[in-house]
């Protein structure tokens, strides 16, 4: 259709009625703008900016629910409800029942993840704990009785053997940190947008390292709902970071890509939606810091929701329709005569609205 318009309109004729479509898009919103019923009609009837994202919450939550129905393996459910347990441990006072609604489907879809091990040995190694720590004290109800017994079938069999226990402790545990705020503060001041890099390749330790690090960052019911697509190769790399508007001009001499993928079957309300968006900034903004730390520099990459960007590369990295790329992370050693944008940021006074 553009490739018609543009034979047979002239440029002049084609930006005139771009003013006009512009125009009468903009008297369309002031008017559907006025409550939610006319702002879906208009995103329905006129706009097709939100069918992906309403696709992809869609196929999330049909996903969610067919592994939770007891058939199939939910690892995201299985780490929400563990950590939902390790909350009630940690109450103060704790309650003598609590979990006891989902206590019973937690159990069997432990074992379903041990069965068909989708489960890191880590993960089984804390929910074993949490589990049998839980079961020492709380007040044995029948559900609670029932799923205990499924439990005690469970470990019977269980052969990993590892030191330590993953349970809730106390914070005076935790291990202190020669960081001190002026230290972290100059790693921050010292981080910049790099686009310009030596031709020189990336370790893969050192981004196993990074992203070693990024998964320890908050998430909210500690679901980790993202993965990290990792292009090393500055050919692949470069083709990758091409594809996301805003780097024409520099991504061919990207040296490594990661692209950081959400995934919406992890939640089944349309609800926590954006969650994904939040815990995958999250994760990336500790990437990002623990490669500065490795001498290596980086540039997170914006990803626009723009539908033809969307479909490229869903199929180069082969996503399903609940995956969405979040954003891009470019990572290489700095060409040092690169020039690096000042980027003044807001003050604290500007970002800052105090209650009293």
């Amino acid at each position: 259709m553009r490739a018609i318009f543009k034979k047979f309109l002239s440029r002049r004729m084609i930006d005139r009625l771009k003013l006009i479509l512009s125009k009468i898009d903009l008297k369309l919103v002031s008017l559907a703008r006025r409550s939610r019923f006319l702002s879906g009609a208009y995103y329905f009837f006129l706009s097709a900016e939100f069918r992906r994202e309403m696709h992809s919450v869609l196929n999330g939550r049909y996903h969610f629910l067919i592994a939770s129905d007891g058939a199939s393996t939910n690892i995201y459910m299985l780490r929400r409800n563990i950590h939902r347990i390790e909350k009630g441990l940690c109450m103060v006072p704790r309650k003598p029942v609590f979990a006891e609604s989902y206590i019973l489907a937690t159990v069997e879809n432990l074992q379903s993840c041990l069965s068909n091990e989708v489960l890191a040995e880590a993960e089984h190694h804390w929910a074993r704990d949490v589990l049998e720590q839980y079961f020492n004290v709380v007040e044995l109800t029948p559900p609670i009785i029932k799923a205990k017994d499924v439990f005690s079938m469970l470990i019977d069999n269980d052969d990993v053997m590892t030191e330590g226990k993953r349970v809730p402790f106390q914070h005076q545990a935790l291990d202190p940190t020669d960081i001190d705020f002026k230290a972290f503060q100059a790693l921050c001041e010292k981080r910049h947008s790099v686009r310009w890099f030596k031709s020189k390749p990336v370790p893969r330790e050192i981004i196993d390292n990074a992203i070693a690090v990024a998964v320890t960052a908050p998430s909210a019911c500690n679901r980790q709902p993202f993965q990290f697509f990792v292009f090393d190769d500055p050919e692949e790399a470069s083709q990758i970071g091409a594809i996301p508007m805003g780097t024409a001009g520099f991504s061919e001499n990207f040296q490594c890509v990661i692209v950081v993928v959400a995934d919406l079957s992890a939640y089944p309300f349309e609800k926590d939606r954006h969650i994904i968006y939040i815990d995958s900034a999250l994760a990336s903004m500790q990437f990002i810091l623990a490669v500065e730390t490795q001498g290596l520099n980086s540039c997170a990459i914006n990803w626009p929701d723009v539908e033809r960007h969307e479909r490229e590369m869903s199929e180069r990295l082969e996503l399903e329709s609940y995956q969405r790329p979040v954003m891009l992370i470019a990572v290489g050693y700095a060409d040092e005569k690169g020039l690096v944008p000042f980027s003044e940021k807001r003050v604290v006074k500007d970002t800052v609205r105090r209650t009293r």
